[in-house]
């Protein structure tokens, strides 16, 4: 059996669309659980897996997605542990990709899948999802670049989550933090582009920011007390403003994009979001800040630096509220 693991948070409309993906699956339902846990919603998601006869729900007290996977698999039975976070979709031989490729492959290996921007038939591409399309989840650059997977499509046999252990909480990028363990005790990642999953694009570049400033705490708080952590750091946002040029050829050759406007966009919404992370990881040298998942729009700071941003929204005509 697969287990099927989905970290929850204020996202009711999101699971719903997950769930249905997972009804869907093409490999029979006597096959796979469902297991959903909730972080600590504001309403907890009972209504939504109701409707979805035989997912399970389990709750999760200890804030971030990690210990919510982990409550999850401490309440599997499958003999593989399949990853999807709530906002995704799966393709309906998602689950069918995930047997076939574990089966196939070497023992000890960690599978990660290909993670898309989803939307509606034939509907056009804003700037954000342009963007996003070519620089969102790019798991296979993840796996043979950096050697982790991404969690929101990741499957491992039970018995190698076991050997590496539970992910990290809150302070930490969990997938990043687990995957340099998995390496370290003889397992490998390997990129499976027939395991698809479907991740909606961000709605604004509020969006993208709060992600990013998720991210650059997790990446600052593992940082912290390496030797000459803090030039090196400086470096690294450096070379993130110097990357726009090498990147906007990325945007101008990818096969994601078609036409020229839309690749413009992209272009925009690239040179916004180095900028801010550049800026942010400056910031962060003054010290550590407290790390929160599902940040909404309501978390961007007010005042001077919201006015920056929603200028920088309206310059490259994305919703600004």
């Amino acid at each position: 059996m697969i287990s099927v693991i989905i970290p929850h948070l204020n996202q009711p409309d999101a699971l719903e669309a997950c769930l249905r993906s997972l009804d869907a699956q093409t490999l029979p339902r006597h096959s796979y659980e469902v297991i959903v846990v909730d972080n600590g919603s504001a309403t907890p998601p009972k209504d939504v897996v109701a409707g979805h006869p035989g997912v399970r729900l389990q709750q999760e007290s200890h804030p971030g997605p990690g210990p919510a996977r982990n409550a999850g698999v401490a309440a599997a039975s499958g003999e593989i542990l399949a990853f999807i976070d709530a906002d995704c979709r799966a393709r309906q031989d998602w689950l069918s990709s995930v047997l076939r490729w574990s089966q196939l492959s070497p023992a000890g290996t960690v599978l990660g899948g290909d993670v898309r921007i989803w939307r509606p038939e034939n509907a056009k591409l804003d700037a954000i999802a342009a963007y996003e399309s070519v620089f969102a989840y790019r798991f296979k650059l993840y796996i043979e670049r950096h050697g982790y997977s991404g969690t929101g499509n990741m499957a491992v046999s039970r018995r190698d989550f076991d050997r590496v252990g539970p992910f990290a909480g809150i302070d930490v990028a969990e997938d990043m933090e687990w995957g340099q363990r998995a390496l370290r005790t003889g397992l490998r990642f390997r990129y499976t582009p027939e395991m698809i999953v479907f991740h909606p694009s961000r709605g604004s570049l509020l969006e993208l920011y709060a992600k990013w400033d998720r991210h650059i705490a997790h990446y600052r708080n593992m940082a912290e007390g390496k030797p000459l952590w803090r030039l090196r750091w400086i470096a690294q946002a450096l070379l993130i403003l110097a990357s726009v040029a090498p990147n906007a050829l990325t945007v101008l050759a990818s096969d994601r994009l078609h036409g020229s406007g839309v690749r413009l966009k992209a272009i925009a919404v690239l040179c916004a979001v180095r900028v801010h992370r550049a800026m942010t990881m400056l910031s962060h040298l003054q010290g550590r800040r407290a790390v929160a998942w599902n940040v909404s729009e309501a978390a961007i700071p007010s005042g001077a630096a919201k006015g920056t941003i929603v200028s920088q929204l309206r310059q490259v005509g994305t919703p600004a509220e």
